[in-house]
């Protein structure tokens, strides 16, 4: 199996995949393909975890697909500006990501939920519930504009603005912290809380989130009055 990663900003992935090889996407994640491909759509490890990826903000069903001669590609394009990037879980080896960011995978990857706790839940931003790459194979995500990587010590942290956290890997800890102060509260323009993330291991951030972006454009759109 082969793979490029082609476009800025809205890039789009083909994989090249040699007979018998397969990848899985959610419904409708297909862009475009050549002949020699199959697709079998079910829901994936059943209906638990299906429901479970959807809470994670992807579909119930899953679409496989699989090449039946050599060279087969098929094309997958991302739905918003930014990157596309892929992870490797294999052996103690699992990441954590945002909602949404799924992409496609090889069939020996596990998309699972990943549930938060109740404070990180309300106030971190990412939501109660995210999406850990478990197993071993390659996972690709959809991020939202240019990711930065940083790689943290034991005990090291940093803090991040709510919806900016692309993926970390689950050795990471991720909580959330109440801005201290009462002019920054008011004045500071980051909300309340901050997302906090601690070391050891690494953590990808991304300079533009959906919300943020959705909450700049509304005041431009005409009420229609």
């Amino acid at each position: 199996m082969h793979y490029k990663i082609a476009g800025t900003p809205m890039p789009a992935l083909t994989i090249t995949m040699d007979q018998g090889e397969s990848i899985y996407t959610q419904s409708g994640g297909m862009t475009w393909m050549s002949e020699g491909i199959s697709m079998e759509t079910n829901m994936k490890g059943g209906l638990m975890k299906g429901i479970g990826r959807m809470f994670s903000g992807e579909s119930l069903f899953m679409a496989t697909y699989t090449a039946r001669r050599p060279g087969a590609e098929i094309t997958l394009a991302s739905g918003f500006p930014g990157e596309i990037r892929v992870l490797e879980p294999g052996p103690g080896r699992e990441y954590i990501a945002q909602k949404n960011a799924f992409l496609c995978a090889t069939p020996g990857v596990t998309l699972s939920a990943h549930v938060t706790g109740v404070k990180s839940g309300l106030f971190g931003g990412e939501g109660f519930v995210l999406q850990r790459y478990s197993g071993q194979g390659l996972a690709f995500l959809e991020l939202d504009g240019t990711i930065v990587e940083k790689e943290l010590a034991a005990g090291e942290k940093i803090k991040v603005d709510t919806g900016n956290i692309a993926f970390f890997e689950a050795s990471v800890g991720y909580s959330s912290e109440m801005v201290k102060g009462f002019a920054n509260i008011l004045f500071g323009g980051e909300g309340l809380f901050l997302s906090t993330l601690t070391g050891p291991g690494k953590v990808w951030i991304q300079t533009m989130s959906v919300s943020e972006l959705a909450r700049r454009i509304i005041p431009f759109i005409p009420s229609g009055k």
